[in-house]
């Protein structure tokens, strides 16, 4: 049975899909096999011949034996196999040029993870958007989107290849547009000397959709690795921040010294100081007081993507505070407690310290109070036994409420008492023998 038009059309579908003519005759011949099997009276073993000429086709059923040998074999083709090769061979052809197309399409971006790909946005919805990058579609899933970025039907966007899946409906190519990569390969697109590795991209940091820091080093002195990846007017810098809808980008010259390193990362704020501290990867970074703020940056980006461009972790600290740890001063103030005992609380948190732990003794009010409401040895006598004390005055200086240097001191009169008991008491009052020829006594 031949059939030259089935030939003649099999090559021309060959050369158009790129698919060997042999590929597609191997796939119709085993195609024809199992449709002849489910035919009555079929041989249990049969084989089927396309002779690639002619496009004749014909079955050879075979006998076996227990070993698997051949022991016969016969013509077994059957009258109307010419309508059964002909519908066989358009599902067969269909499937086969699906799988070799979707072979070939793994084949092409299986090797091509960590790429950078430009595509059309085809679908949106809330579990992911669809990019056509021509013989194929890539997925962007919602976690590799960019929060605040709109993705608009029709719109050209390039993304980074973070993953190619081979699946039974062909490969799945997953792509990202938070991925650090894809800013690392936008500026390979703009800065020829990344490529050509006059100029090195040692690390990158980024919050998607909001700032990115890269540390960039030169392997030729002549090469300002800073000036090259800006370029000129910022031209090449200004091209990446437009791929990524405005995301600022910082970047950093690299160094080997990560004192001089730490504090670069840190820009556009002004460093003053970094301390190093090995054991535990702690950069300890002084800053003037004005720059703290700058050093930190908004809700604290700028300090966060510093320490994962250096690996370090970073703890910013002004000069003011640096001068009040190092005085051993801290800052808080003196509340009071449930049960009504005057705590002091640490500005920075912290657990509350009583009266007794910060070393003012057993006293129910605030330090600044205590001192002003103690009462003197003396008024303190007055009060027990409403008489003047006796004595003499203290030499070079007068108590409190008594007669200046050089007299005798006066009694102070006793809180609460009527000036008729006064007038007894002064009465009652010895004289104070005089000193270095002064005399002085108590009394009005």
């Amino acid at each position: 049975m031949s059939n030259p038009e089935m030939m003649e059309a099999l090559r021309d579908l060959a050369i158009q899909r790129g698919i060997t003519e042999d590929d597609l005759l191997l796939a119709l011949a085993n195609a024809l096999v199992t449709a002849y099997k489910r035919l009555p009276n079929a041989a249990e073993e049969a084989e089927v011949e396309i002779d690639p000429d002619s496009g004749e086709i014909r079955v050879i059923a075979l006998e076996v034996d227990e070993d698997g040998n051949i022991v016969r074999e016969w013509d077994d083709t059957p009258s109307d196999f010419g309508r059964i090769a002909a519908q066989t061979a358009k599902q067969v052809i269909m499937q086969r040029i699906r799988d070799v197309e979707s072979e070939r399409k793994y084949e092409e971006y299986a090797g091509r993870e960590g790429d950078i790909v430009t595509g059309i946005i085809q679908q949106t919805d809330q579990r992911y958007t669809l990019l056509d990058l021509g013989r194929v579609e890539a997925l962007l899933p919602q976690a590799e989107q960019v929060p605040n970025e709109r993705y608009q039907h029709g719109a050209r966007v390039k993304a980074y290849i973070v993953e190619v899946r081979k699946t039974a409906k062909g490969p799945q190519i997953v792509v990202s547009r938070t991925h650090p990569g894809l800013v690392k390969r936008l500026f390979e697109l703009e800065v020829p000397e990344l490529v050509d590795g006059v100029i090195e991209l040692r690390a990158v940091a980024r919050e998607p959709g909001h700032r990115t820091k890269i540390a960039v080093a030169s392997n030729d002195n002549n090469v300002d690795p800073v000036g090259a990846c800006v370029g000129a007017r910022g031209m090449r810098v200004r091209q990446v921040v437009n791929e990524l809808h405005g995301e600022k980008v910082d970047i950093v010259p690299y160094t080997d010294d990560q004192v001089e390193f730490v504090a670069k990362a840190l820009a556009p704020a002004k460093v003053k100081e970094v301390r190093l501290d090995d054991t535990r990867i702690v950069a300890e970074v002084i800053v003037p007081d004005f720059q703290l703020s700058l050093a930190i940056g908004k809700e604290g980006q700028n300090a966060r993507l510093a320490s994962r461009l250096t690996g370090w972790h970073i703890e910013i600290k002004s000069e003011t505070q640096l001068a009040e740890e190092e005085a051993g001063y801290a800052a808080g103030e003196w509340v009071e407690g449930p049960d009504g005992e005057m705590m002091w609380v640490p500005a920075e948190g912290g657990e509350a310290i009583s009266l007794d732990d910060a070393g003012y003794g057993e006293r129910s009010t605030s330090p600044s109070l205590s001192e002003s409401t103690a009462l003197t040895p003396a008024a303190a006598d007055d009060e027990e036994i409403g008489e003047a004390p006796t004595g003499e005055a203290p030499t070079g200086e007068a108590p409190t409420g008594e007669a200046p240097t050089g007299e005798a001191p006066t009694g102070e009169a006793p809180t609460g008492e009527a000036q008729g008991d006064q007038d007894q008491i002064d009465d009652a009052a010895p004289e104070v023998p005089a000193e270095d020829g002064e005399g002085a006594s108590t009394g009005a």
